[in-house]
């Protein structure tokens, strides 16, 4: 008969008892998030009518997102005949002596003169070609000379432009700049430069009560804008900044002198090339 053999009390006294492993520090916080979000869901149900307001705020919020990309999607194809700053200005006149008519003829791209097109990029926005919307070097620039001039100089982009004057409303706020960014960004990736372009060519306020190259070019020079000259089309990019103060059938020296300067810059962009790759 084996006798039994002796438990080794020393060592199981002196060897300390090997701690639980600790929860990973990733693993934590997932359970620390989701206890958080079950006590938010917790407080939501508690209150019927917070939860309704919520789920009411989600579905507006997805409805308005997806609704604008379907409504930029649809402006790809279809002519902009309507923009906030048309119906603006026609409210405007209601009730006065103005001049309550819209002057304004869509035209495409290709039934623009080319001229015209090279007038406004060399006018508003001469990195048109090759910046994703927004000009970062002229906004630091703007940045800096607004710091000692009493009137303030932008630097809107002609797709900025296009963003505000199709989607947006007049005024200035962050929620309206917060938009005109959002839907910058959508149209130079849904639209292209080339539809960009066409857009604004045809709703820019050119005049009183007056939209887009083509009706310029019929009101003011009696012919269309297929055949503008590139003195004309100069002309016209230069009442741009304010096409209400300034006049292109009644030109002021300054609006003479701006015009002579656009045409330079035309010519040392290189001319039509310039926008030929749009």
């Amino acid at each position: 008969m084996n006798p039994q053999r002796p438990v080794n009390s020393f060592r199981n006294l002196t060897q300390p008892p090997r701690p639980r492993p600790k929860a990973a520090h990733g693993a934590s916080q997932r359970l620390q998030k989701t206890g958080r979000w079950q006590q938010a869901r917790r407080f939501m149900r508690e209150r019927p009518l917070l939860e309704r307001v919520y789920w009411f705020c989600v579905k507006a919020f997805l409805w308005l997102f997806f609704g604008s990309i379907g409504y930029v999607v649809v402006l790809k194809y279809v002519p902009v005949w309507v923009t906030p700053l048309i119906v603006s200005r026609w409210i405007d006149t209601m009730g006065t002596d103005e001049n309550s008519h819209v002057y304004k003829k869509w035209r495409s791209y290709d039934e623009l003169s080319k001229e015209a097109a090279l007038a406004v990029v060399a006018s508003e926005d001469q990195a048109f070609p090759t910046h994703w919307g927004f000009d970062f070097d002229e906004i630091q620039d703007a940045i800096k000379e607004n710091q000692y001039r009493k009137r303030p100089r932008g630097a809107s982009t002609i797709s900025q432009q296009v963003a505000k004057n199709v989607f947006l409303w007049n005024g200035r706020s962050y929620i309206r700049k917060g938009l005109e960014v959002y839907f910058t960004a959508l149209i130079e990736l849904i639209w292209g430069k080339k539809r960009i372009l066409e857009v604004y060519l045809n709703v820019a306020e050119t005049g009183p009560m007056t939209f887009g190259l083509e009706a310029a070019s019929v009101r003011y020079y009696k012919h269309p804008a297929s055949s503008l000259s590139r003195s004309e089309a100069a002309r016209i990019a230069a009442v741009l900044p304010n096409p209400r103060l300034f006049s292109i059938s009644n030109p002021s020296s300054y609006i003479q002198r701006r015009t002579r300067q656009i045409s330079r810059q035309m010519r040392a962009l290189g001319g039509q090339r310039y926008i030929r790759n749009l």
